[in-house]
């Protein structure tokens, strides 16, 4: 089954052609870094904007690099999927609109996608599917979740964000520090000539809870340098390892009790946050040490695409069909994951 996918919830503008699920023909990423670089996080607006001007350049790359054009679009297309939230309600109504046209025209069934769902599966896209059940850890600018995929579309939510997710964490602390935007690639890249146990941030284990919260840590951050100037580039190292070290020692230890509690033997990553190297790096160790098998999208499939929309349309599909009421086709910001 060959889906036409989009996904436009934050700040890229991006197109795919997934072949059941797992065999992409063809992805495009737009990324607005530039235009939000300056003020060191996603105006929405701007956003919106922006995907207004790329969404189009976005689809017309995505069908010629398939090898499709729109005369035979009907022919080489079975359905159009398209994320429907959570997400910015600006960013989301132009992919909304322009799938929604497509599949007006050519005459194919929509299907709608969280787009949780698709950090949830964005490992099968270059990967066999993982057979749940498996603990799904979620980290991302806006997310940071641990979430059990119990079967394929039946979740149980454990905890999630309560303030600063991990990666506007990391963005917040770049800017504090004097770094570019994004903060967690540049933070990442410092903290691997640095000493981790230089400064000793607490970490926000929030025991008792499944939740996250990083705004402490953050304001840590901030109370250091007030009376610890950065003055070199070896004092910057060490405070950028210190930093990472501490957040993802916070989520490899929760998430790895959510799979002694509930007796899980896998965990699935996805969200940009994952992309990070001592992130990958500890919970393949810790994996290895606990004897749980731990899988991770490469990096290019860890942000914000629209094959990761195509390869969760394709499961859902298999489940639910191509019918959906208007209802489940509506944008919705503040969508929540919900069992199919």
């Amino acid at each position: 089954m060959n889906i036409f996918a989009m996904e436009t919830s934050c700040d890229e503008t991006s197109a795919a052609v997934v072949s059941n699920g797992s065999n992409v023909k063809s992805v495009v990423i737009s990324s607005q870094i530039k235009i939000h670089a300056k003020f060191f996080g996603v105006v929405p607006e701007l956003a919106s904007r922006a995907h207004v001007e790329n969404v189009n350049q976005a689809i017309f790359q995505t069908l010629t690099q398939a090898g499709i054009d729109f005369d035979d679009f009907s022919k080489k297309i079975d359905a159009v999927a398209f994320t429907v939230g959570p997400g910015l309600a600006g960013a989301l109504l132009v992919g909304a609109i322009a799938a929604k046209s497509i599949a007006s025209v050519y005459k194919k069934p929509l299907i709608p996608i969280n787009h949780l769902e698709g950090h949830l599966y964005s490992y099968f896209i270059e990967s066999k599917f993982v057979n749940p059940p498996f603990l799904s850890v979620v980290i991302s600018g806006g997310h940071t979740e641990l979430i059990i995929v119990e079967d394929f579309g039946k979740y149980k939510v454990l905890g999630g964000t309560r303030d600063d997710a991990a990666g506007e964490a990391f963005d917040k602390a770049a800017k504090m520090l004097g770094l570019s935007y994004p903060g967690g690639p540049v933070i990442d890249k410092m903290a691997e000539k640095g000493n981790p146990k230089a400064v000793k941030f607490t970490r926000p284990y929030l025991k008792g809870s499944w939740d996250f919260s990083f705004s402490g840590i953050k304001t840590a951050l901030l109370n250091y340098l007030k009376s610890n100037p950065v003055e070199n580039e070896k004092k910057l190292n060490d405070v950028c390892a210190s930093f990472r070290q501490a957040i993802v020692e916070t989520i490899i230890f929760k998430a790895f009790e959510a799979t002694r509690q509930f007796n899980l033997k896998q965990i699935v990553l996805g969200g940009g946050v994952s992309a990070n190297s001592l992130m990958r790096k500890m919970f393949k160790d810790t994996g290895k040490k606990n004897k749980i098998k731990i899988f991770i999208p490469s990096p290019v499939y860890c942000t914000d695409n629209a094959a990761m929309i195509g390869c969760a349309a394709y499961l859902k599909q298999k489940k639910c069909g191509l019918n959906y009421s208007l209802a489940q086709l509506k944008s919705s910001p503040s969508l929540v994951l919900e069992n199919w």
